[in-house]
This record gives structure tokens, sequence and C-alpha cells, in this order.
């Protein structure tokens, strides 16, 4: 079927329900687009810290998995008038290439009871969406990215909420979000559950309910303020401050984040009450960037965060997260962009972070991770967009098992309109 002729039929069915006068909006700026994912993990543990003599005899020593995904993404435009109305649509679906029931448990695909990995599996979102000035309402499927809730796009297929999102760009350099979330898909699954505090194993779950502010002073300083609660569970808000430099034929980044954690309700995750200061300076010149940062939690219990998602903190990296209780973390990276070196696609990037004075089940426990990534994606040809990333990382800690870490990802976005 032609793209014309595929388009043509998709207005037809679309356009019936659609102010007639109003429609050609809605077709005519849609996008619709099939994401290619191929993804392999190795992962090999090298020691079983942390762990009971029973559980260390039974632990996996390896974890390796292969799996395609396939990702269809549809956006519509809006109709026209004051009152513009669109509908999103997100299909995904994971494929087992290679796996087994020795070997499972990567994430990138579901595990059953019997411990083998599912054949596939697959999840689909429908995404209701209004539009008035530059105000936009959206209602069903939504991938939050605020600093109180980011979601998680690591593996093979994405982690989707479900729930109402506002976002508004009325007034200049402003930006306003605020949102209701009620259930959630985690990456590797096909099931909806209600959201709860990543590592609590109890059956409650809470809704999440959040709003936040960014704010361009200039273009050279931006601010954000966000708040975020799970039923509960914990109530989080975030400062945030990212300033611009140039300097010397580069510029210098500082980027400074602040979250305040604190119990909520019933507290199912346990007493909550913590402080987490993280900053960054980062100088890009010539296609080099470097980087170092430190980050600092004070209080009660570990930086608090939904199941599966990603935190918003320059430690949440490969493997580690770096958010124990009273924890303290310093880190140092460098990247290269090769387009200085008129190679264009060509990327690479390697970070070190070491955690020191965690107290998980015990006072002053360790932990250090290092990660190297090679990329590149094909600028021109018959397969431009074609893009391959290596990873390597190294981890080990005082208080969980080691991981050496290989990772091999292939992406293809096929734009169908």
């Amino acid at each position: 079927m032609s793209r014309t002729v595929f388009r043509g039929a998709t207005c037809g069915l679309l356009c019936g329900w659609l102010p007639v006068a109003g429609a050609a909006g809605f077709i005519d700026d849609g996008k619709l687009k099939l994401q290619l994912r191929n993804v392999y993990f190795n992962e090999n543990f090298r020691d079983e810290q942390g762990m009971s003599a029973r559980a260390a005899a039974t632990a996996k020593s390896e974890r390796v998995e292969w799996a395609q995904g396939f990702l269809l993404d549809y956006q519509s435009g809006f109709t026209q008038g004051p009152l513009g109305l669109g509908l999103d649509a997100l299909g995904l679906v994971g494929v087992r290439l290679d796996s087994g029931r020795g070997r499972s448990g990567t994430g990138l695909l579901p595990v059953h009871d019997d411990g083998r990995a599912a054949d596939e599996f697959a999840s689909a979102g429908v995404t209701a969406k209004a539009r008035l000035g530059q105000t936009i309402v959206k209602h069903g499927t939504l991938l939050p990215k605020t600093p109180v809730l980011v979601y998680n796009d690591a593996r093979l297929l994405l982690q989707t909420y479900q729930g109402t999102q506002l976002t508004s760009t009325d007034v200049d350099g402003l930006t306003l979000t605020a949102g209701h979330l009620d259930r959630f898909k985690q990456r590797d699954s096909s099931d909806s559950t209600g959201l709860f505090l990543d590592g609590y194993g109890g059956g409650e779950s809470g809704d999440f309910n959040f709003a936040g502010a960014d704010y361009a002073v200039s273009k050279q300083l931006r601010l954000s303020y966000f708040h975020g609660q799970l039923e509960h569970f914990y109530r989080q808000d975030y400062l945030g401050l990212v300033h611009d430099l140039p300097l010397a034929g580069g510029v210098l980044t500082t980027d400074l984040r602040y979250f305040k954690s604190r119990d909520s309700g019933a507290a199912h995750g346990g007493q909550i009450d913590n402080d987490m200061f993280s900053g960054q300076l980062s100088y890009a010149h010539s296609g080099h960037t470097f980087g170092a940062g430190y980050q600092i939690l004070d209080g009660e219990a570990g930086l608090p965060y939904i199941s599966g998602a990603t935190v918003y903190s320059f430690s949440n990296v490969g493997i580690g997260k770096f958010i124990e209780e009273e924890e303290k973390t310093w880190m140092a990276s460098y990247a290269y962009n090769f387009a200085a070196a008129g190679v264009p696609g060509l990327t690479f990037m390697a970070r070190y972070l070491s955690g020191d004075n965690g107290r998980s089940a015990d006072a002053g426990l360790s932990e250090w991770e290092r990660d190297v990534e090679l990329a590149y994606v094909v600028q021109s040809g018959p397969v431009k967009g074609l893009g391959v990333k290596l990873r390597n990382y190294v981890y080990r800690s005082d208080f969980s098992r080691g991981r050496d870490s290989n990772r091999i990802y292939l992406t293809y976005d096929i734009a169908i309109w």
C-alpha cells in the first residue's frame, strides 16, 4: 500500500468523528514512525557481596539475552479552530531471539514463574489530546519526563504511564507542567498496575500527582521547581539551576539539583526524610566535553522514586544509582563528538563514579562504577539513521553483587509519514 493510499484510508477512518472543516490539520500535521530496536545484553556477576550463603549458592552467575523490539508511534496534528483536538497512539512489541532459564532477567523480556523469558510480549496505548493557545492537555498513555518522574527507556521497550498531563507555554520562557497518574506498565511487562515505591515488596499502591515550572531567565540561565507525591508513600520537592558561561571559546555549564523527600500518609515504604544535593560542572570545547560532579544524601532513607523509573540524577548511570542513605558520591566524565574531527555521527563517552558512607543495612559501605560507550549513526545512504551503540559497564559494591555488563544496541527509525 502506498503512503498516499495509507494516509487517505486513515483520514477516512478518523474524519468520521472529527469536524470536517477542521480535520485537515489533524491528518496533515500527523506523524507515524516505526523504530526497530535490536538489543543484546551479556552480564556477568563477579561476587556475592551482601548475599546470604544460601542465596549465593543458587544465584545466577550470568544473564544473557537478545531481543528485537518494534515501537510504532503515531502523533496526530490538531484540528483547526480555537480548540484543537488530536489523538496519539503507541504500539510496542518485544520478541525473544535468545535467552534461557539460567540466563533470563536482564530487563529486556518478562520472566515467567518457571524462570524462562517470554517468547514475546506486547503493549498498546492511546492518548487523547486538546490544545487551547499554547496549553496542551493529554489523557491516556503518557511518557512523563520531569525531575520528579522520568519514564524509563533504557531497555527494549518503554515504561508507560496512564493518566492526565497538562503542559503550558503561553508565557514566553515559562513552561508549566502538572499531572495525575494512576497506572503504569514496566518496560518488560504487558501488565498494568498501580504505582509503588521502588524496592517496595508489599501489595499497596498509590496515585502520583505532580506539578512544576521551568523558567528561562535568559539564554544562559534556567531555573526549575517541581513537586511530586506518591500517595501514602512519599512527597518530594525539587529545585534546579542550569547556567551556561561562554569561556575561552567553549561553554562552561553549571548544573545544580536539590531534592527534599519525606514520607507521606500511611508511609507504606517506611520512614523517609532526606535531602539530596548534587552539582556538576562540564566544559565543552571543539567536540570535547569534560565533566566533574559531587552528590550527597543526608537524612533518613535513600532517595525515593517510582518503581522502575529513571532517577533525575547525574548518578543514575549504567548499573548503579548511588542514592543510598547518607551516601556521598563524586563523579568524572569525558565525551567526544567526532563531528569536530570530520566524522559526524560518531560519539564516545567514558565516566567514573565512586560512592561511600552508604547505609544499606550497615554503615560506611561503598560502591563504584566505570562506564564506556561508543555510538555511531549512519548519516547518509540507503540505511541513513541506522544507529549502533556499544556499552561496557563495570560495577563493584560492598552491599550488592559486582557486575560486568556488555550491551549492544541496533536502532533504525522509519518515518512512514
